[in-house]
């Protein structure tokens, strides 16, 4: 029956009273802007859509900004162990964050506490060492309690004064520890007694004294746990409700050495993340030089991960080492005696999460606090590797083994770090070949490409492997940005069927120690705050159904004409000269000739980097720039022919030529030799966030000239390599900015209807529920803000306001501001299947 009839035959219309109401519906009206609607969103509830797992959404944990030194762990006391090295970070020394009163002196010897925790202070008599925390220093709050811990080893009697001030004094009672013969722990409480930001702990001793593992813990920690997490850090994450938490990493995983912390391997300080150093009592748990440029105490480990995603309800999803690295490293391990042993590590993980308290690693779970198993159900192998072949060797040897002992384990692939190309294809032919489970996609791209490729897993393969997309974000943490990864997700969710496992990447940020942005919640050592992306991912969680209910809406007209733009010449991390540059109109007139022979008074300078004119070429010479733009031509250009000729003199990647360059900050460029030299790619820069569109492996050699070509016609490109085609595409994809889903809660019998409208006007849309029998009401939750809106620590402009809309029906028309998320949570009258269809003659 067609929604018309299902209105007749709520009215109670006859024949009679239809005939009259199609002859009125035949005289002209006035007509009225305001009745067209900009959209139409038709919804379908007898047709069944894909089922939703309560895992569809989570987060991926990564120490990364330190977020877990810092950050999420609720060590106060920086460099406790006296364990910085200048393997963790070129400016580091034993005494970083430290200082000195008296004497003292860091040492690495037979009278260590152990042979995990290599360094110990040696504080001379009278003498004292200050610590000064995280960020601006030590954060206390007025009344509530801090926890000291201190191992200490004198020869004979010796008291500790344990002080806790800022630079306007006290910030509470100090306490005196008696301390005498071998290493052991000595314990104090402090009560601020007001509360400071710049807080410092110092100990000072009246004899000699060897000091390890100071630590300062907030009492107040997430579930009060020992040992625990920040509480305001820990309670956002909760407050997700997410299904699954993947940890370690990341790059942390799969970069560094594969081998252990040990004297055979020389007490190795850039490994792996390596579960076993990070479980135990904390004062013997190893220390390693984090990938992102810092130590990691690995006081925040393997057993507070599982015991965290525990307390919040989530699936833990560790990631474990493939022995071939990644993250610009690309080296794959031939070591098969170390292949094994991290097989077997992997093994005895599953036995720690999941064996009996009786067994050998799930006795150590329990003599940590946890006799009861943790229920691993998933175990990631590798992350982000760039050797497909070299990867899924290793790979198949991990899923067989684990699969011969735990068959219940689902054993987790992944693609790659990137959404395309040629290392994302072969892994993905060689995961769909082997019928893997789940393929972890990672990807970063722009704004626009989010609202391009809202479709991206509509065509994938049904039949084959499911899709966990580990890390995704657009390249911003502005509205705009929550909204293009708002709108992605509605096509996430449309494809739950493919689409099993999502988690936005990085979580944390201290806003003192970036390394990567943007990132879902930032934080400093007194605050923690939400970004846009932040309230996005939390209303999807909270908001997600058990089922997509089928439905279309309209699209916004493409209205992209050619692509325009002026022509550009840069370099990354590379010195290059460039010669020979010709731009000519597709009717073979001259826009630019430049071969050097005079000035380069045609190009602006508008990146970094050194250029200047040397022997006929332009010159770039500073080998550590990243992005030295220079451009040259006319923004309105389109329909042209680019040839440069390009040398790399020294680096450590080759060249970039940009064309339909509008601004510093929107430009197509082919990156050739990028990635450390090993990959070329054609990427599209909007609004400074960059998309790959096209990429092959490749490297580009020292010394030698390249001819380079692009065509541009209209919106597809042609690039030539020494005259040879190396690629083609056409960038033609609408950045729709309208996009929708509809989902239904089973539990409360709500239909949800999800609305992105990433436009500067308001959408007035007409909605038809297709005949469901609901309440005239609806909960709507709208987040709207101006696109270029961020939150920060004092600001929130992007924040969820609640409603109630009264004008529900089977068919009814709501307006979604500009630039706004909207939900609405609309009740049914009854379930579904006792819906009665009513049909007239």
């Amino acid at each position: 029956m067609s929604r018309t009839a299902r209105h007749r035959a709520r009215l109670g219309l006859g024949t009679a009273a239809t005939a009259l109401l199609t002859a009125a519906a035949l005289v002209p009206v006035p007509a009225h802007a305001e009745d067209a609607p900009d959209y139409t969103i038709t919804v379908d509830p007898d047709a069944r859509g894909a089922e939703i797992g309560d895992t569809m959404y989570g987060v991926f944990f990564e120490d990364i900004n330190r977020a877990a030194d810092g950050g999420l762990y609720a060590e106060l006391v920086q460099n406790r162990s006296f364990e910085y090295s200048t393997a963790d970070n070129g400016s580091y020394t034993p005494l970083t964050s430290w200082t000195v009163g008296g004497t003292a002196e860091v040492v690495n010897d037979s009278g260590r506490l152990g042979e995990r925790n290599r360094n110990y202070l040696s504080l001379g008599a009278g003498s004292s060492v200050t610590n000064s925390g995280y960020n601006t220093g030590v954060r206390v709050e007025e009344g509530e309690r801090y926890d000291f811990s201190v191992w200490a080893r004198a020869g004979g009697a010796s008291t500790l004064t344990v002080t806790l001030k800022d630079a306007a004094g006290d910030l509470a009672k100090a306490r005196r520890v008696a301390v005498g013969g071998g290493w052991a722990k000595y314990t104090a409480t402090f009560t601020a007694s007001r509360t400071s930001n710049r807080g410092r702990l110092a100990v000072a001793t009246t004899d000699a004294a060897a000091l390890d593992m100071v630590s300062l813990f907030p009492r107040d920690t997430y579930r009060h746990q020992p040992n625990g997490l920040r509480k305001n850090l820990a309670e956002k994450i909760a407050a997700l409700n997410p299904g699954f938490v993947r940890f370690p990493g990341g790059c942390l995983v799969n970069t560094g050495s594969m081998e252990d912390y040990s004297e055979a391997s020389g007490w190795q300080r850039k490994r792996s993340y390596q579960w076993k150093d990070t479980v135990g009592p904390v004062e013997e748990r190893a220390t390693n030089a984090n990938f992102w440029g810092y130590n990691q105490s690995y006081g925040l480990g393997y057993y507070e991960y599982f015991r965290f995603a525990e307390d919040i309800g989530a699936m833990p999803l560790p990631v474990v080492p493939a022995l071939v690295t990644g993250c610009g490293q690309n080296r794959a391990t031939d070591d098969e005696a170390l292949l094994n042993r991290h097989i077997q590590d992997t093994l005895d993980l599953i036995e720690f999460a999941n064996g009996p308290a009786d067994s050998t690693w799930g006795k150590v779970r329990a003599e940590m606090g946890h006799p009861r198993p943790f229920g691993l159900t998933h175990v990631g192998v590798g992350n982000e590797e760039n050797l497909p072949r070299e990867f899924f060797a290793r790979f198949q040897k991990f899923r067989t083994a684990i699969e011969a002992e735990y068959p219940d384990i689902t054993v987790v692939s992944n693609s790659g770090p990137d959404d395309s190309g040629t290392t994302f294809d072969t892994a993905w032919q060689l995961n769909r070949e082997a019928g893997v489970d789940l393929v972890d996609e990672h990807y970063y791209n722009s704004p626009q490409w989010f609202l391009q490729n809202n479709d991206r897993y509509d065509s994938y393969d049904r039949n084959g492997p499911g899709v966990f997309l580990g890390e995704y974000a657009s390249q911003g943490n502005a509205w705009k940005n929550g909204l293009a990864e708002a709108a992605f997700m509605t096509g996430l969710e449309r494809n739950a069927d493919i689409v099993k496992l999502a988690s936005y990447a990085p979580l944390l940020a201290n806003e003192d120690y970036v390394q990567w942005s943007p990132d879902m919640i930032w934080f400093n050592n007194r605050a923690s705050w939400g970004s846009a992306n932040y309230e996005v991912q939390k209303l999807f969680m909270t908001n997600t159904g058990d089922r997509v209910v089928p439905s279309e809406a309209t699209t916004t007209p493409d209205v992209s004409g050619p692509i325009t733009g002026a022509v550009g010449l840069s370099t990354w991390a590379t010195s290059a000269a460039y010669d020979d540059v010709k731009v000519t109109s597709a009717d073979g007139a001259s826009l630019l000739t430049d071969d050097f022979s005079g000035d380069a008074g045609q190009w602006t300078h508008s990146g970094g980097g050194s250029w200047s004119v040397q022997d006929g070429q332009y010159v770039q010479t500073d080998e550590t720039a990243e992005n030295t733009l220079v451009t040259a031509g006319d923004p309105d250009w389109h329909d042209y022919d680019l040839h440069v000729k390009a040398t790399k003199r020294a680096g450590k990647e080759g060249f970039l030529v940009a064309f339909g360059v509008k601004d510093t900050g929107n430009y197509y460029w082919w990156n050739l030799g990028g990635w450390n030299n090993t990959q070329s790619a054609v990427e599209q820069a909007v609004d400074g966030g960059k998309s790959t569109l096209i990429s092959r492996a490749g490297s580009i050699e020292t010394g030698r000239a390249y001819d380079i070509d692009v065509k541009v016609r209209g919106r597809q490109v042609t690039l030539y390599l020494d005259g040879q085609e190396w690629g083609s595409f056409t960038d033609d994809k609408p950045a729709e900015p309208f996009r929708q889903v509809v989902t239904e809660d089973t539990r409360s019998g709500e239909l949800i209807v999800k609305v992105v409208n990433a436009r500067p006007a308001e959408a007035r849309t007409a909605i038809d529920l297709g005949g469901a029998r609901v309440s005239s009401k609806a909960r709507v939750t709208t987040l709207a803000a101006d696109a270029d809106a961020v939150n920060t620590e004092t600001d929130a402009p992007v924040t969820p306001v609640t409603s109630t809309f009264r004008g529900v029906d089977d068919a009814f028309t709501y307006t979604f501001p500009a630039n706004s998320v909207t939900f609405l949570r609309i009740r049914q009258r009854w379930p579904r299947t006792l819906r009665v269809t009513l049909s007239y003659s």
